[in-house]
């Protein structure tokens, strides 16, 4: 039988209609943006309007079927603070959990299920849960607590609030797609412009890898990326460089986790890393960093790996974040080797063309000079005067001088190998050596073009008085804490030494410290130390760097 709409009651059809007009308004509110916090904001405020309540929560469902994020309206921040740590899906919110049907009770204290209300918490009776569905699979549910006027919830009530949630499920599945979209397309631009910039070389004032975990930083959303590297035989890793938050905390220290990142990364993906094992990597970054991926950087023997960390309480990283992390660490990877190859090629132009003139020294220049010095003695027997004879025997002396420094730089072109490592790689080498044996932790700081700009001579002094200085600070100063910071510009390097040892009076009668001041003299800079006792050692070296212009094109 077929009821005429004009034989309900019109308070009862006046309810029906302000609640159809509720409910497209909700749905309206819920599909008018795209952004998933938005969403799930709305989708709270929306139900609540619905079904009249004070209270309402949207609880989402994380691994091991427990609450992973939980959503509330209705209460103040100060209110969500003094209550302390949010539910996590116990009692009558976990029972949803476990069986995802509507529940309605007049007074969820009297449920068996019910575990209270912890203190600072305001009291409620009225409930009505429902599960929000995405396809077959249960997303989270919608808590809705304290009918307005102290009435209980309705199967109205009921009824709207789970044609909401379907509605909230299409929502919240379009959102989170959305949020897919857009985090791959953060990740893929951020490698691009990560390979355009290490290609283009367009910042001088940073390295490569700094450059890197810059752009890792922007890309994951994180609050910190770090480029750790293994080394020495120790199983070591120190931090190379980093980008974020406490980064001078970080570079340069030393931690045992080497063999921890390998069995790690063994495969391509990237490794989804506990606390205690960000801990165990980064001993600095303990307590600031809740969550954190780590893939192997492709290349150098595979030594590097990139880090990325989201602080406690921010969003987990996704497979999404798995999936294009890995292309963005090969794509960065190879443009790494792009610029390795790119440098070693101009190194072997340049050793190439070192080749051609002692050649064109020893097949060219010599003979003729051997050969002038010949004909120069030969005229000996067409004068008697003295005078002429001692010019004779002074230039053909002078000459022969000349061919043997040229053979000496003969010499000297030639003996320089083909391909040699880079400055940092010996850098990191000489400190590893350095230290081998002492219990002191080491803290390298790394920053600038320093493969591009240091080179040849100049490279060579900065790497004895490094190793002079570091053989001072460890044999004479005691100390507890060694920090070596060196910085290039495209036109000066910059080298610190500082201890926290006995320190001294005079630094200039000290054995070791002429030689390395002549080494900088050397080099056409300066070098001074500044130590007082019982406060320490500062070496302080300044060289100026000629422009290498060894710079691949952007685009080519």
């Amino acid at each position: 039988m077929i009821t005429d709409p004009g034989e309900l009651p019109a308070d009862s059809v006046r309810q029906s209609i302000a609640g159809v007009e509720h409910l497209l308004a909700a749905f309206a509110a819920i599909a008018d943006d795209l952004g998933l916090d938005t969403v799930l904001e709305r989708v709270i405020s929306a139900a609540c309007q619905l079904v009249d309540a004070r209270f309402g929560a949207l609880g989402v469902i994380g691994p091991h079927r427990r609450l992973s994020h939980f959503i509330t309206v209705g209460l103040q921040d100060d209110e969500i603070h003094r209550i302390g740590p949010l539910p996590t899906g116990h009692g009558v919110l976990g029972l949803l959990i476990t069986e995802p049907h509507p529940l309605r009770l007049s007074d969820l204290r009297d449920h068996p299920l019910s575990y209270g209300f912890p203190a600072h918490h305001p009291q409620m009776t009225s409930f009505l849960g429902v599960p929000i569905r995405i396809h077959d699979r249960v997303f989270g549910n919608l808590y809705l607590t304290e009918k307005n006027g102290g009435a209980d919830f309705s199967a109205a009530d009921e009824q709207l609030l789970v044609s909401l949630a379907s509605a909230a499920g299409v929502a919240i599945e379009n959102s989170r797609l959305f949020d897919e979209a857009n985090r791959r397309t953060r990740w893929l631009e951020g490698g691009l412009n990560a390979v355009r910039e290490l290609l283009g070389q367009q910042d001088e004032d940073r390295n490569d890898l700094e450059i890197l975990s810059a752009h890792a930083t922007d890309s994951s959303q994180s609050i910190l990326a770090a480029v750790l590297r293994a080394f020495g035989t120790q199983h070591e890793l120190m931090c190379e460089a980093a980008d974020g938050v406490d980064v001078e905390s970080l570079l340069g220290r030393r931690s045992q986790g080497a063999s921890l990142l390998e069995s790690l990364t063994m495969s391509p993906s990237p490794a989804l890393l506990s606390p205690h094992e960000i801990a165990q990597l980064l001993p600095a970054a303990e307590g600031r960093i809740g969550t954190a991926l780590c893939c192997r950087l492709p290349g150098e023997g595979d030594r590097r790996f990139l880090l990325i960390g989201r602080a406690p309480g921010a969003p987990l990283f996704t497979e999404v974040d798995h999936e294009v992390m890995r292309v963005f660490a090969s794509h960065v990877s190879l443009a790494l080797e792009l610029l390795r190859i790119h440098r070693q090629r101009e190194q072997e132009a340049v050793f190439g063309d070192r080749d051609r003139i002692a050649r064109d020294l020893h097949d060219l220049v010599i003979q003729r000079l051997f050969a002038a010095g010949l004909s120069i003695q030969s005229l000996r027997k067409y004068t008697p005067d003295e005078e002429a004879l001692g010019r004779i025997s002074s230039i053909t002396t002078e000459l022969d001088a000349t061919i043997r420094e040229l053979r000496d730089t003969i010499y000297s072109l030639r003996s320089v190998p083909q391909v040699t490592p880079t400055f940092t790689t010996t850098v990191f080498a000489l400190v590893a050596d350095a230290f081998d044996g002492h219990e002191l932790e080491p803290v390298l700081q790394l920053s600038g073009p320093l493969d591009t700009s240091v080179r040849g001579e100049p490279a060579d002094h900065v790497r004895a008085i490094l190793l002079e200085g570091l053989s001072n600070a460890l044999r004479h100063a005691g100390a507890r804490a060694i920090t070596v910071s060196l910085k290039s510009t495209t036109d000066h390097l910059e080298l610190r030494i500082i201890d926290d040892g006995r320190g001294f009076e005079d630094p200039d009668r000290e054995s070791g410290l002429a030689n390395m001041k002549h080494r900088a003299q050397l080099c056409g800079g300066a070098l001074s130390i500044d130590s007082t006792p019982g406060q320490g050692t500062v070496v302080h070296l300044h060289i100026p760097l000629e422009p290498t212009g060894a710079t691949l094109p952007a685009s080519r």
